[in-house]
């Protein structure tokens, strides 16, 4: 399926999709827990930045062997992006608009999930050339906070009681513990 199809697709259900490497890939239900962090990120990060620039359910159109489009857990748009989708019909981030400032995934149990969100996105986001991507994985009560260095992602990885440090959200004061105990 091309960008462009994908764009057009509509099975008459309610069912959620991503595009990967142009094959509709169904999306399930988050599970209660990856619901609930992500609304307390949200919260959160409504102290740093405008409404307007955080996003649940937004789409973004990354590089792929063939059309791919991602649906992050939670954005942060530039003001830039932001206006860029002011008119748009569907809110989708295309390959001409700015990048998300940052995009937080949250894992799902199994390992096709685990090996998309640690492995294909983290290329796809930095081909994207998004400045900061957190992989939140509750299972294994750790965060991991990639940001972006001259095309590539340099790691960290945070576990219990360690403070999050964000290059995006340097007043930031919370641990990993804090983020999954909600």
């Amino acid at each position: 399926m091309t960008l462009a199809e994908y764009l057009e697709y509509d099975d008459g259900t309610d069912t959620r999709y991503e595009l990967e490497n142009g094959e509709l890939l169904e999306m399930p239900s988050e599970s209660d827990l990856n619901n609930v962090v992500a609304i307390f990120l949200l919260i959160e990060f409504s102290k740093f930045f405008s409404f307007q620039q955080l996003r649940r359910g937004t789409e973004v159109v990354v590089t792929g062997h063939r059309a791919t489009s991602r649906v992050p857990d939670l954005m942060v748009l530039t003001p830039e992006a932001v206006t860029a989708l002011a008119d748009s019909k569907r809110s989708i981030l295309l390959p001409d608009m700015p990048p998300p400032l940052l995009v937080v995934e949250l894992v799902s149990p199994g390992k096709e999930n685990e090996e998309r969100d640690y492995r294909y996105k983290r290329s796809e986001y930095a081909a994207r050339g998004i400045a900061e991507y957190w992989i939140v994985d509750p299972a294994k009560a750790m965060i991991t906070i990639l940001t972006l260095e001259a095309g590539f992602y340099e790691k960290q990885v945070l576990t219990r009681s360690d403070l999050i440090r964000s290059s995006i959200l340097p007043d930031l004061a919370l641990t990993v513990d804090r983020v999954l105990q909600n």
